[in-house]
């Protein structure tokens, strides 16, 4: 009996040994039992791409991003073979692909390339031979031949992207958490299980620091409608959707509290206040691929202001650099950057409806004697940029406050 396709995706903790791949390779042969076509979607063994990055800046500390892409793209390829070779053994079809063998086709900005179009011809074709279809995360190709990687996390990329493509009948995320807490459970032991949650809040949190998703495979999830359920290869149990709308209760303003310590201030001390430079200094970091994240200048009456802004940590070096040569060409004083950190941040679509998340959020970072560096709002969620030696406490206390406990 066929009952349609569903794309799975295994990231690295839920493949890291030869005894969880064996695992994870019992519970996709026990769907395809059932009579479900699988496409696997797998992760890099356990810490295999941190210790590539840390071999590589071993080798040059500034390496280049195509190479960097090469080597990194390796990790997937050992994974879904052996992956592969693992449903052999349990005497089911199987058969591996790289993100170029598949056709996942993206622009050639290394590191952090968007898919452009995928080609599942050679998918579909293998599904009907029967084959379960595993496909390396995180990867495609450049119309130029080379490898690319879609930016940390981005095996989710490739899993929503696909079953958006392939018309899957659901897409699961397989993880080494039962689901979407209210905050990570690390932190807080009391974090709650989140049974469902809508597109806008989940992409605010995974952009804000949640790491259990992709930001932008949230976009993609959203854009083209593709439910996510987010569960944990470890057990049985249903973890969280991620989904259009969600039914809950009027009293619900926030719905998560995140954490990021992956961030770095970087601050322009003097910058001559006239109009177009500020333009000029984003302009060049926005020319070189730099997300900027938030950003507060302020103007004193000496008509001198300085302007502070965040960045992800692996791009500070980058930053500073090109920071440096404008500040320079602009006449400014000195660069400063700030690598001790957290953003602590409360999300939640309930906010829109209720006043005072705000002023609930500061009082309790004062109660708790910690003072905030930087400030910005959305629509649904507040962040606060704060010193990271409070970020655990800055969460733990916040979480209490809005009633997030069990």
């Amino acid at each position: 009996m066929h009952k349609g396709l569903i794309v799975q995706k295994f990231g690295g903790s839920s493949v890291s040994n030869v005894e969880r791949i064996q695992n994870v390779a019992r519970r996709v042969v026990n769907y395809r039992k059932k009579g479900y076509d699988l496409v696997v979607v797998v992760s890099a063994l356990g810490d295999t791409t941190d210790e590539l990055i840390e071999l590589a800046n071993k080798i040059n500390p500034d390496p280049s991003e195509r190479e960097m892409d090469m080597l990194l793209s390796t990790g997937e390829q050992i994974s879904v073979a052996l992956f592969a070779m693992a449903i052999h053994k349990l005497g089911f079809e199987a058969i591996s692909f790289t993100g170029a063998q598949v056709g996942i086709i993206t622009d050639t900005s290394h590191t952090r390339a968007r898919i452009i179009k995928i080609n599942t011809d050679k998918i579909k074709e293998e599904l009907k031979r029967g084959k379960i279809v595993i496909v390396a995360g995180f990867q495609g190709v450049t119309l130029n031949q080379d490898i690319t990687t879609l930016g940390r996390g981005g095996s989710d990329l490739t899993a929503v992207a696909l079953a958006k493509e392939l018309a899957a009948r659901e897409c699961e995320i397989y993880t080494d958490v039962e689901g979407i807490y209210t905050t990570d459970p690390r932190i807080e032991p009391k974090a709650r299980k989140i049974k469902a949650i809508t597109y806008d809040e989940m992409l605010e949190m995974a952009s804000l620091g949640a790491q259990v998703m992709q930001a932008r495979s949230i976009e993609v999830a959203k854009k083209f409608n593709v439910d996510i359920h987010v569960r944990s290869s470890f057990n049985e149990q249903a973890g969280t959707m991620i989904t259009k709308e969600v039914k809950r209760m009027e009293d619900v303003v926030v719905s998560g509290v995140t954490l990021n310590k992956n961030e770095a201030k970087i601050t322009i001390c003097n910058v001559p206040d006239r109009p177009g430079v500020a333009a000029k200094i984003f302009k060049e970091l926005a020319g070189k691929g730099i997300s900027v994240d938030m950003i507060v200048q302020n103007v004193s009456h000496t008509r001198q202001t300085d302007i502070s802004f965040t960045v992800n940590k692996t791009d500070v070096r980058k930053t500073l650099k090109l920071t440096k040569k404008v500040a320079k060409s602009i006449g400014t004083g000195e660069v400063l950057q700030d690598e001790d950190i957290a953003r602590v941040s409360v999300v939640g679509v309930g906010m829109k409806s209720h006043p005072g998340v705000a002023a609930t959020m500061f009082d309790v970072l004062a109660d708790n004697k910690i003072n905030i560096e930087m400030i910005s709002t959305s629509e649904i969620s507040i962040s606060c940029i704060i010193k990271k030696k409070f970020a655990e406490t800055a969460v733990r206390a916040l979480h209490e406050k809005f009633g997030l406990s069990k």
